[in-house]
């Protein structure tokens, strides 16, 4: 590998961004696409398939061999609400491969009692996320159904383009939610992007019913989401 794309794969890890190296298996040149960098318009869609997947692969293209190696941010998962859901959900998620933390003002709910080794911060999510800023491979879930606690966090997700987020809430709840969001300077396509109801529907139940649709509509967002934004050279 070129130094110099060892050192920007390296601060591209630093900052959680994703990185893509292509090279040629027939002893010719090698590139690297950080993304939301253009990218050659006959590699978008390998490209494209290695953000998406996380998995390097050999592919060819025009008749040449090439390697495509990815460079992926450990997805997470920010939880706001320390309820029964988020119990379930620290567990699955951890056997998915998700770094997963919870945030919840209220003590009495946050507590590791309640969630052994999980990580916990029993403050509020505009405290938190200051010195832990939400991201593009970041899901975040907001499941306590109180604004003062979820709304900061769900614009602040908006914002950060974070690739999944979702929240609890009936319908009618939601539209209350639209109505604050729309308030607060959010436009109607931002908002729309807002999983609400959260998870994916399988007339889920129970506590622990949820946390599996919420966590598999994280997986289907995250292997499925627009990457590069269609950016070709």
């Amino acid at each position: 590998m070129r130094l110099e794309h060892l050192q920007s794969i390296n601060k591209a890890r630093e900052n959680r961004i994703a990185a893509v190296t292509v090279t040629a298996l027939d002893g010719g040149a090698s590139s690297l696409y950080l993304d939301g960098e253009a990218v050659d318009e006959v590699m978008v869609p390998a490209v494209q398939t290695a953000l998406r997947t996380g998995k390097s692969a050999i592919v060819e293209i025009d008749d040449r061999p090439l390697f495509i190696n990815v460079y992926l941010p450990p997805p997470r998962i920010v939880v706001i609400g320390a309820v029964h859901i988020s119990q379930a959900l620290a567990g699955m998620a951890t056997l998915a491969g998700f770094d997963l933390s919870i945030i919840d003002p209220r003590s009495a709910f946050a507590t590791p009692e309640r969630f052994g080794q999980t990580a916990l911060f029993a403050d509020w999510p505009e405290d938190v996320l200051k010195d832990a800023p939400l991201d593009a491979y970041t899901a975040l879930v907001a499941v306590t159904h109180d604004p003062k606690i979820d709304d900061f966090p769900l614009i602040s997700a908006l914002a950060a383009d974070c690739f999944y987020v979702g929240t609890l809430g009936s319908r009618k709840t939601h539209a209350r939610r639209v109505e604050r969001l729309s308030k607060a300077g959010l436009d109607e396509a931002a908002i729309a992007r807002i999983r609400a109801p959260i998870g994916l529907d399988i007339r889920a139940s129970s506590p622990a019913e949820i946390a599996v649709s919420i966590l598999a509509e994280i997986i289907q967002t995250l292997r499925t989401r627009d990457v590069m934004g269609g950016r070709s050279v």
